[in-house]
């Protein structure tokens, strides 16, 4: 283990936190199920709006499902508060429909992990707005991380 991931372990500080929080992101946005489900604990639990389950196989078919129904999906997640070992994070995310129809996807999550910095529970509450594709304020591209230098959450009007 390197040293700059095992600084990323409970208990969290500010850096740590907003780190491991960045580091999420960078996975989502990969939207590679497999990668991400290596975050979480064997047996995490998981609320996603009105579904609950657990444990990693169910999160990576959770994921296929979502990136199957989510297109063009750009995320952009933010720390908003932590503690010992837990993270709470405010998020967006833009993605279409098959049929072309943008929406920005507004949600809070709460993260709670293990000694080893694996999330071993993951509450989040979700809001879809349709959007015009206009409206659209994630451009980089598609499958890959947010660019370092392109605005956060805390700069946008919404």
């Amino acid at each position: 283990m390197t040293a700059s991931v095992k600084k990323l372990v409970p208990p969290f500080t500010r850096e740590n936190a907003i780190a491991k929080v960045r580091m999420a992101e960078d996975a989502w946005n990969s939207r590679d199920p497999d990668r991400v489900s290596m975050a979480y604990t064997e047996n995490s639990f998981w609320r996603n709006r009105s579904e609950i389950f657990q444990g990693r196989d169910a999160i990576r078919a959770f994921l296929r499902r979502k990136w199957d129904k989510e297109l063009d999906y750009r995320l952009i997640k933010e720390m908003w508060a932590f503690g010992e070992n837990r993270i709470s994070v405010r998020f967006q995310y833009e993605w279409r429909d098959d049929a072309g129809q943008w929406y920005r996807a507004y949600g809070n999550e709460n993260w709670e992990f293990d000694g080893n910095g694996l999330m071993q529970r993951r509450e989040a509450s979700i809001n879809d707005r349709p959007i015009t594709e206009s409206d659209r304020r994630f451009f980089w591209p598609h499958d890959a991380p947010r660019p370092q230098d392109h605005p956060g959450l805390i700069d946008s009007p919404e």
